[in-house]
């Protein structure tokens, strides 16, 4: 499964279950007339149950983004404190070559 979107998932039931709903009402030992029936009030549920898997799939789509964009939040915090936390290292090794230098060496940089 390379396309790993709820939202493909979600599709695919709600296709998966119209084919099946479908397939058992003409495969049922039903007369023509109750079958036509049974079909047409399914017919007239279809544009709601789109609608209402619409509805699901853009639910988990927000939900989704706001956990990327957290998540992506929480990174860019780890990020700058690994910068910060690199940059005082950086100084402190700095200031302890500066300390360990010899006096000489020290007296020509000033």
């Amino acid at each position: 499964m390379a396309d790993k979107h709820p939202s493909t998932f979600i599709g695919g039931i709600a296709i998966g279950a119209a084919i099946g709903t479908i397939t058992g009402i003409l495969m049922a030992p039903r007369t023509g007339r109750d079958t036509r029936k049974i079909l047409g009030k399914t017919l007239t549920a279809v544009p709601q149950m789109a609608e209402d898997i619409s509805s699901s799939v853009q639910l988990q789509a927000d939900k989704l983004s706001a956990a990327a964009g957290n998540r992506w939040q929480e990174t860019l915090d780890r990020l700058a404190a690994s910068i910060a936390a690199g940059v005082t290292a950086s100084q402190s090794l700095r200031e302890l070559d500066a300390a360990n230098r010899p006096q000489s060496a020290r007296e020509r940089d000033e």
